[in-house]
């Protein structure tokens, strides 16, 4: 009886939390940038963090509600990988030959109810391993000071402790007994493991500037 109740429970809950309004809050959440589009590049819909990123106009933007490579160059590029995906295959892409400029892809189908593609999700990456809000989130359950956070930033940076410590105008050893805390605090063998834990946090957006998109 218990398990036919919990069955249907869920099954009752299952219309309002598949509503679009729902999933459109939950994907406004995340640090990766996700957009839907069709094989011809328009644009279906984009969370914020998608939304933000081509507001910015770097290696990708929207122009006439159409998906754009910013390089005519790249413009083949996309539109093959929007073509594969309609063919229910999908592609990792880079777009941008300037390193800030640069944006990876993963362009993949999304399926129908009868199982046709036509549809492709456009998969961002993520702007940086060391999200702020992820990091403050890391830093709380953990109970680090202000000084760790900010060292622990800097090592997420790719930043040796030496770098670090120029950085921040303070000595190595400073720096050294930070790391050493952080370590003890996080129950974590190195910087290796430190970091590595949190680039596998989950990807929680930070608040960002919302721009239209054009």
């Amino acid at each position: 009886m218990e398990m036919e109740a919990n069955l249907q429970a869920t099954v009752a809950a299952e219309p309002r939390w598949a509503s679009p309004s729902m999933l459109d809050l939950v994907l406004d959440e995340l640090a990766y940038g996700v957009a839907l589009a069709t094989r011809e590049g328009e644009l279906l819909h984009a969370n914020h963090a998608a939304r933000h990123e081509l507001a910015r106009r770097r290696a990708l933007l929207v122009h006439n509600g159409r998906l754009r490579a910013q390089a005519p160059q790249d413009a083949p590029l996309l539109q093959e990988a929007l073509a594969k995906a309609a063919g229910g295959r999908r592609s990792l892409i880079t777009l941008g030959n300037d390193e800030a400029e640069r944006v990876c892809l993963a362009v993949v189908p999304v399926r129908g109810r009868e199982g046709q593609a036509g549809v492709a999700a456009l998969l961002f990456s993520r702007a940086s391993v060391c999200e702020s809000l992820m990091l403050c989130f890391f830093a709380r359950n953990h109970s680090l000071t202000p000084a760790e956070e900010n060292v622990l930033a800097h090592l997420c940076r790719g930043h040796s402790a030496p770098e670090v410590a120029r950085l921040l105008e303070v000595a190595v050893s400073t720096i050294r007994s930070h790391v050493r805390s952080l370590c003890a605090k996080t129950r974590s063998s190195g910087v290796r493991e430190l970091v590595s834990r949190v680039a596998m946090l989950p990807p929680v957006a930070t608040a960002l500037l919302y721009e239209p998109v054009h």
